[in-house]
């Protein structure tokens, strides 16, 4: 598709001026755009951004939740040939200076005062930080900081510039080409500073248009955008397939009224990471722990039945009259009123990724009539590499290579792709560039896999993580992790043992199902780390911890990778901390050097060991959290020896 962001949205306006674009809750009421509406608005951003002294090829960095004006502000750039650069909103000031420095940034449009007050923090920092807009005033009434403004009158100023030169803003869209720069994103920095992905037109627009095809998505879909913009992710769901099949995207009130406005909307077209899916359904059990007996029956009953009927009846393979009659009755009974409690009575594609689901996890909502599959891709391959078709959708792989896609795997089991949503480059790092990307076209992903007897792709581990035991066994730390976390009283977990005798564990309780837990039990306990440290938890995680050890005992490569100890961390792992990046990836090294003492305390057989950790509160303060933390060893398995 030869075309950019801005020309698209200007076709939808001309196309189907009156149609929604966006909608956005507000004091509980959905406000909507038309594309004729948003046409407008961009035009005039472009208008006052102009005025204000963007030019093409510099970068504007956007900040906040997912808003119409901000979806607005980024086209208007692009229109002008700039390159908007979103960034986390739950960043902490600090992690902003470097991406305004790496893309020496001048212009910042911000969501609210919270916003406002980290670019304001760090603008010694970033002396080449001129002007500062927002989109919401609550708060900054008061504020008198040179080159501070609002959206508002930003705005106005562009108004004012577009009536004074009417031709310039289609003069500005129809000199962009596909292959200019169209945005920037930064990755989580697992290891050292950020990278900014460098993507034009052509790599974002023709894989969401790939996506589209694979899924035969329209312009009747409805999105509900409450991920982070600055995440690929939400960009390519609710920005770049947005603008390809001028679907309608809606922008929640708040992060408190996702799950309200998620069932309000009743979105056809959803994506989530696991631990979205993962909360939904712990909320659902914990609700059933509460419920009646007979309703628990009830509830476990055709739970039982959508187990054994829901994921054969999904992928359109023939059921007998009986297994149909059941599942009709537990559609009227309790899955058609649970999805539509979740807010998915109208999802018609679900996808997940970012992490390995569990196939428990996995097939509990495909069994219950939701369409939920498994995609892959990554930053720097514009996310859609892989999709699952609808009725070949397996629990343990991601899908088969969509359209324009080539995979191929290197010695070492590196996934290889070849794609035409590849980055341009890692900006201002020629380096890292040439690290990724070779000679002849392949992206290096960093993941290790394998493609199966059907073509599906199957993803072990971050090829650079998967590591040897002493005894030669493979390691691979995030496939036990994710194994771990499968479990509803597990949030994180960080596994230890590359060229050790043994694998240790660190384990993150997940605090509201473990609390739901013992309250059940009438355990009392007076927060997260005093519950953390009960013995019967840690009873509880053991059991967990060996479900994992007698599934990997299956398995003839990881057998030998089984958790022989662990222990209950005293607090939560936390990007404030450094602990995780901000879409939540352990920085398993980071954690390591963190907490050296606790993994000495495992590996020297020690059945305790005390700890004091400084830990950094949302309102900036700082504390420390100490605890005597047990360590605990656990049942290993001999490897199942398979049939010859």
């Amino acid at each position: 598709m030869h075309t950019t962001f801005p020309k698209l949205m200007l076709e939808h306006a001309a196309r189907r001026p009156q149609a929604p674009a966006l909608r956005e809750k507000e004091y509980g009421i959905w406000q909507t755009t038309t594309w004729a509406e948003l046409a407008t608005l961009v035009r005039h951003l472009a208008g006052g951004l102009a005025q204000a002294g963007l030019r093409r090829g510099q970068h504007l960095v956007v900040v906040g939740e997912n808003r119409p004006r901000l979806y607005a502000t980024m086209l208007a750039a692009q229109s002008l040939g700039a390159i908007p650069v979103p960034l986390y909103q739950d960043a902490v000031a600090a992690e902003f200076v470097f991406p305004l420095n790496n893309a020496e940034v001048g212009f910042a449009v911000v969501e609210d005062q919270e916003q406002v007050d980290k670019l304001l923090e760090i603008r010694a920092q970033c002396p080449q930080l001129a002007r500062i807009w927002f989109d919401d005033p609550r708060g900054l009434r008061n504020y008198r900081e040179p080159g501070l403004d609002s959206l508002d009158a930003l705005i106005e100023a562009g108004r004012a510039f577009d009536a004074q030169h009417p031709g310039f803003f289609q003069s500005e869209v129809d000199k962009a080409r596909p292959e200019d720069v169209a945005a920037m994103f930064f990755t989580s920095g697992t290891t050292g500073n950020p990278k900014g992905v460098v993507h034009t037109h052509h790599a974002l627009i023709d894989r969401a248009l790939a996506g589209a095809k694979f899924d035969r998505l329209t312009e009747r879909e409805e999105v509900l955008a409450y991920l982070p913009p600055a995440w690929i992710g939400q960009n390519c769901f609710s920005y770049a397939q947005w603008l390809v099949c001028g679907y309608v995207v809606n922008c929640p009130e708040s992060a408190s009224t996702v799950m309200i406005d998620l069932k309000e909307i009743g979105p056809t077209y959803y994506f989530a990471p696991p631990r979205i899916f993962e909360g939904l359904l712990t909320n659902v059990m914990i609700r059933m722990e509460d419920a009646g007996r007979f309703k628990r029956w009830l509830f476990h009953h055709f739970m039982a039945v959508a187990r054994r009927v829901g994921p054969a009846r999904m992928d359109g393979k023939p059921l007998s009259l009986t297994q149909r009659l059941a599942y009709a009755l537990g559609d009227l009974l309790i899955y058609g009123p649970l999805r539509n409690n979740l807010g998915m009575s109208r999802i018609r594609v679900a996808y997940t990724a970012g992490e390995a689901i569990g196939p428990d996890l996995f097939t509990f909502y495909r069994s219950i009539g939701i369409n939920l599959k498994q995609l892959y891709g990554s930053t720097e391959t514009a996310v859609f590499v892989c999709l699952q078709p609808d009725h070949e959708v397996k629990a343990d792989t991601v899908g088969v290579p969509i359209e324009g896609v080539e995979i191929k795997l290197d010695a070492n089991g590196e996934i290889l792709i070849r794609s035409p949503g590849l980055l341009k480059e890692y900006y201002k790092n020629p380096q890292a560039t040439a690290e990724v990307k070779t000679a002849d076209g392949w992206y290096r992903s960093g993941d290790a896999g394998f493609l199966d007897a059907s073509g599906h792709l199957k993803i072990i581990d971050r090829a650079k993580d998967v590591g040897r035991m002493a005894d030669g066994s493979m390691f691979a730390p995030k496939y036990i992790e994710n194994k771990l976390k499968f479990f509803p009283h597990i949030k994180e977990a960080v596994a230890f043992g590359d060229k050790r005798d043994k694998v240790c564990a660190f384990i993150n309780i997940d605090f509201e199902a473990v609390g739901n837990w013992a309250e059940k039990r009438n355990l009392p306990y007076a927060g997260y780390t005093d519950l953390a440290g009960k013995p019967e938890v840690y009873e509880l995680i053991r059991e967990c911890v060996q479900k994992v050890n007698a599934d990997l005992a299956q398995d003839e490569k990881l057998a030998g990778s089984q958790i022989s100890r662990f222990l209950i961390l005293h607090k939560e792992l936390d990007a404030d901390d450094g602990e995780l990046t901000r879409t939540r990836k352990v920085r398993r090294g980071y954690i390591a050097d963190k907490y050296a003492i606790l993994v000495d305390a495992l590996y020297s057989g020690k059945t305790s060991q005390y700890i004091e950790t400084q830990v950094k509160f949302e309102d900036g303060r700082t504390g420390v959290v100490c605890a005597e933390l047990r360590i605990v060893d656990t049942q290993t398995y001999p490897p199942v020896k398979r049939a010859a």
